[in-house]
């Protein structure tokens, strides 16, 4: 490696990309290149960057295959940062194999690091932590031990373990110390923020992660609007492809140790302002059906107007998200303050391209979201909702141990 391709590399490593593109600018060779490419994704122009690297591949030819398995995973990282979760993984897959063939383990791992943070992203839960559970930090450098700590922070905060995840954000943030990357260190206190910022609503009061683990942890019979289950203690019974069961099952939460009117609950599970007698018949299947799926924690009692839930023991809670909106989920992907093209919030949200699409342009007219690129490259964003943590409850269903 020549001095100024050395001395671009070693700025890079130190998070300076304007030092590095001073030291590249003027040259296109293969490495020039492929350095300039991650320069302009570390300075956020990604629609620059990705064609740098993309020359760079093409510079070095098929006789330097490490050199384009590192453009490949550098091009992988734009896609994660600009939110394109589309991108094929065998191309990652391929790359991080030359890589291991070759020795270069450093690159390999951050390969692997890239697929664990899609999965997060998208919701994966169990298989990012599968994956994660293979790799050994204990020889990587600072920077990478860092990503690799927020990996393991944000499976357990989304797990909804607390504890674990303030111990990641504590060693993440120890590496970063270490590795002096100044964007780095600002992820990382990003992550810590989301452990003291509200993540859930019980009584219309904010709960932070650590009481939501607190409420999950306890005797109480939860009613989680957030993943649509219903949970007590180790026992978990999801209702998110069942919505009207689960409208229900808020309805009755909402309302213990009281009953609901028959009215009520009509209007929540089916929207019925006026009930004709078709209605009613459909509420009692609807209920029968309720009372089946959560015999192992609660009864359902007819009352004179309606009916009740009872648990069979404990108290009932109903947790909330932080924000109630009709699109929720889709906003509380976007309120992270990146741009998303709605192919990845499709994947995100496992639900077609066009729903999304037609969800986005409902929103726009309401002023909620904003958009800039067109076709493709067409990207969606919206202010982050200071001070809640509305991401942290949405990705995954809870673990059913």
């Amino acid at each position: 490696m020549d001095t100024v391709i050395a001395e671009a590399a070693q700025a890079l490593a130190a998070g300076d990309p304007l030092a590095a593109l001073n030291w590249v600018a003027l040259r296109d060779d293969g490495a020039a290149l492929a350095l300039r490419g991650i320069a302009m994704a570390r300075l956020g122009d990604f629609g620059r960057a990705r064609p740098l690297l993309r020359r760079a591949a093409r510079a070095f030819g098929p006789r330097e295959p490490v050199s384009r398995a590192r453009c490949a995973v550098a091009e992988a990282e734009i896609a994660l940062a600009s939110r394109d979760l589309g991108w094929p993984e065998t191309a990652l897959n391929a790359a991080r194999e030359t890589l291991d063939r070759h020795g270069d383990r450093v690159n390999a791992a951050y390969a692997r690091h890239l697929d664990i943070r899609r999965l997060l992203l998208i919701g994966r839960l169990d298989e990012a932590e599968r994956k994660l559970a293979d790799i050994d930090a204990a020889l990587f450098p600072p920077a990478l031990c860092a990503a690799h700590e927020l990996a393991v922070a944000g499976i357990a905060m989304r797990r909804v373990q607390v504890g674990a995840a303030r111990g990641a954000i504590a060693r993440a943030a120890q590496a970063a110390r270490q590795a002096g990357i100044p964007a780095l260190t600002a992820e990382i206190e990003a992550a810590a923020r989301l452990l003291s910022s509200p993540a859930a609503r019980l009584a219309g009061r904010p709960l932070l992660l650590d009481e939501v683990e607190t409420l999950l942890n306890s005797s109480a019979l939860v009613v989680d609007a957030c993943r649509h289950a219903v949970r007590q203690g180790e026992t978990l019974i999801p209702l998110a492809t069942r919505p009207v069961l689960f409208a229900l099952a808020r309805a009755l939460g909402e309302a213990w140790p009281g009953d609901v009117s028959r009215e009520e609950l009509l209007f929540a599970a089916f929207r019925a302002r006026h009930a004709d007698e078709s209605h009613r018949a459909r509420l009692r299947v609807e209920i029968g059906r309720l009372r089946a799926a959560l015999a192992p924690l609660a009864g359902i009692e007819a009352t004179r107007r309606g009916f009740a839930l009872t648990p069979r023991a404990g108290e009932i809670a109903v947790l909330a998200r932080p924000i109630e909106e009709r699109h929720a989920t889709l906003l509380a992907f976007l309120a992270d303050g990146e741009a998303w093209s709605s192919s990845a919030l499709a994947l995100a949200l496992g639900t077609s391209q066009r729903t999304v699409q037609r969800t986005l342009e409902a929103l726009a007219e309401d002023g909620k979201v904003q958009s800039y690129g067109r076709g493709r490259a067409r990207r969606w964003l919206t202010p982050p909702l200071p001070g809640f943590a509305t991401m942290l409850l949405l990705p995954a269903p809870l673990p059913d141990a």
